[in-house]
């Protein structure tokens, strides 16, 4: 979660500094970024109704190892405690 946070820490301080210089930023518009999340999630909607259509349950175990990962990409995980402790 760590690099998310600091992704959206550097994003913001980009957006002041150009909004100090008054230039108008690079990045796409909302309106394609939610295009873009609607692809993301349009494609789970294939293997969902395979699942619901052959009588398979569809639970949450399931969503998180199978659409999740594919929307979302994949997650960081935080370092061990104990490589902390060596």
């Amino acid at each position: 979660m760590k690099p998310y946070l600091l992704s959206l820490g550097a994003g913001l301080l980009v957006g002041i500094v150009y909004s100090l210089l008054n230039v108008r930023s690079p990045a796409p518009p909302v309106i394609a970024l939610v295009g873009l999340l609607g692809i993301l999630a349009g494609e789970q909607i294939v293997p969902l109704a395979k699942r619901l259509f052959s009588d398979q349950p569809v639970t949450t175990g399931w969503l998180k190892q199978e659409c999740v990962p594919h929307v979302l990409g994949t997650l960081p995980v935080g370092e061990s405690k104990e490589k902390d402790q060596a």
